[in-house]
């Protein structure tokens, strides 16, 4: 049972994607100038790229957490249950990162990584999107449990 001022699934999930739509967004302006684009791109191509990311990084933070609650959480979530939701979101979407990562660069050359990028040996990823597929979803579950749940009194009409 959940106490006073405990924050309850929906709440916690709508904080959740807002947070990390928000975040995702300023990360991916913050770590553009790590790519190619940065200096063969326009400014509306650049702005486009970051806009578009970010719609991606919604879907995958939307799947990854709603996977991660599917396989590991219940409906005291995230009274309870909240490591295994937590580390299973995180592992699910940084392991989609990884491998859209090396896709879109080694296979479809979709895109390119500047000298400035510190790369992840073996993996040939970037260490910036794998940062943010740690980072950001822990600073968001953070913050949608951190905030009470606002309770309202139910209104009753007379007839």
């Amino acid at each position: 049972m959940r106490g006073e001022g405990a924050v309850g699934w929906l709440s916690a999930l709508r904080r959740y994607i807002t947070f990390v739509a928000f975040a995702n967004l300023i990360w991916e302006f913050a770590h553009m100038p790590l790519y190619t684009l940065w200096e063969t791109g326009s400014a509306g191509e650049i702005i486009f790229a970051a806009i578009h990311c970010t719609g991606g990084d919604i879907l995958i933070a939307l799947s990854a957490v709603m996977l991660s609650l599917f396989l590991f959480g219940d409906g005291a979530w995230p009274t309870e249950r909240k490591v295994p939701v937590f580390a299973g979101t995180v592992v699910f979407g940084l392991a989609y990162t990884i491998f859209s990562e090396w896709l879109n660069i080694e296979i479809r050359e979709a895109w390119a990584y500047r000298e400035l990028m510190p790369v992840i040996p073996i993996l040939d990823v970037g260490l910036s999107p794998v940062l943010q597929w740690i980072i950001v979803p822990l600073a968001g579950f953070s913050l949608a449990r951190a905030l009470p749940t606002v309770r309202r009194k139910p209104v009753i009409v007379d007839a």
